[in-house]
């Protein structure tokens, strides 16, 4: 039962709700019928409260979609979903709700009631097929707009659930969109087309929310039509535009701790697919030895990972492997790295918030002990991505592609 006090919003979020069991709606599955429902008792609601003791609808658009917010979307959180500037949102608890604009965290006026957390997140993960328990305190789901949820939950952390979602904000798809946002010289999106269409091997990398997942979208959009991609993720986040992809994502262990596919399992198998490119997500763990292993047999391949620099990023490819076991050597993995990994595209977040590639850093082929030979074909100069001294591996297959790698590198003949 309400509350003797309850408000207008708590009498027509109890009505929708009602009619929604009654007439066996799914929020989650079709929003567009509980919209139309939502709409017909805040118009009947208002005209009873005209001419009774009901609360009165002060804001009958505001109450609207709130009572949406609460049955069909996730509840206080929603407002910061639909927020297009919104970048990523996290709990560390029902009274602090963060937000991130461009970059920079906020601590936002949200406040989530007893309990409500916890339902937010099991209505977040209902679609998904994943769950968290005690014996998964850890989730990676998708939410149906694409956004990334993370949750942990006590006794992991100290004592509430600590929520991240990392929305699906897309905001190019092309290095051509790239080139209007500022990201990156028209001269290095020609230059990265053309090492894609050639069928380098290409690592994009830099830390947490500097748009590696957008640049490597973008990156995919070059491909040529004619290739089949397969993709492997932890969790659905590429859009590759071509008419032959397979794309696929890790599983979680189901009760009885059997059924987990990680990605390492995903990599193998995409190599029975008959791929012409594989894309990975992202590599953390042991899966690099065999995203290395696919790419050294001439399978072209692309993949991002976290790391501060281009020349990290090489450090961090050959000690990755290392974790797929102890007969795996730096003897076997730096010569691996050096001859499988042809390019490194690095991308930074200035202290305005704005992403911006900062270096392309070719890998030549050599190696001598466990350093690997770097060259910088383009390196950030007082601000802006200029032209360095160094060429990328390959130049017969840029040929082969019809492609004037000179011509390319601004370099007159």
């Amino acid at each position: 039962m309400l509350p003797a006090a309850a408000t207008a919003l708590d009498l027509v979020d109890a009505e929708v709700r009602e009619l929604v069991r009654r007439r066996g709606l799914d929020p989650a599955v079709d929003p567009a019928p509980v919209r139309a429902l939502a709409r017909e008792v805040v118009a009947d609601y208002a005209e009873r409260a005209a001419s009774s003791s009901l609360p009165p609808l002060a804001d009958p658009e505001g109450v609207l979609r709130d009572v949406l917010d609460r049955v069909a979307g996730f509840g206080p959180l929603q407002r910061w979903l639909d927020d297009p500037e919104v970048e990523e949102i996290w709990v560390n608890e029902p009274g602090r709700v963060f937000v991130a604009r461009r970059g920079r965290s906020e601590l936002t006026t949200t406040v989530l009631g007893p309990g409500q957390l916890a339902d937010l997140v099991e209505r977040m993960l209902r679609t998904s097929g994943r769950r968290v328990d005690m014996s998964t305190p850890f989730v990676d789901a998708v939410l149906p707009d694409g956004s990334r949820l993370h949750v942990v939950i006590p006794d992991i952390t100290r004592r509430h659930m600590a929520v991240n979602i990392r929305k699906f904000v897309l905001q190019a798809h092309s290095l051509d969109e790239l080139v209007a946002l500022g990201t990156l010289p028209a001269q290095v999106a020609r230059f990265l087309e053309a090492a894609v269409a050639a069928g380098l091997n290409i690592l994009v990398s830099g830390g947490t929310q500097a748009g590696k997942t957008t640049l490597l979208n973008c990156l995919c959009a070059a491909i040529p039509a004619r290739e089949r991609v397969i993709t492997a993720e932890e969790v659905f986040e590429l859009r590759v535009p071509l008419p032959d992809v397979v794309s696929m994502q890790t599983r979680q262990a189901n009760l009885e701790g059997a059924g987990e596919v990680p990605l390492r399992r995903l990599v193998k198998e995409a190599l029975r697919m008959r791929p012409s490119r594989l894309v990975v997500g992202e590599v953390r763990q042991e899966e690099c030895l065999d995203l290395l292993i696919a790419l050294n047999s001439g399978l072209p391949g692309m993949c991002t990972l976290h790391a501060n620099s281009a020349r990290e990023a090489v450090v961090k490819m050959c000690t990755l492997p290392l974790l797929a076991g102890e007969n795996i050597g730096h003897a076997f993995v730096v010569p691996t790295v050096a001859s499988s990994v042809d390019l490194v595209v690095h991308v930074g977040t200035d202290p305005s918030g704005h992403r911006r590639v900062r270096e392309v850093v070719a890998l030549p082929g050599r190696a001598e002990g466990a350093v690997i030979e770097t060259a910088d074909v383009f390196t950030t100069r007082e601000g802006r991505l200029v032209r360095a001294g160094g060429y990328p591996p390959h130049p017969e297959r840029f040929a082969a592609a019809g492609f004037d790698l000179p011509a390319l590198l601004g370099e007159r003949r």
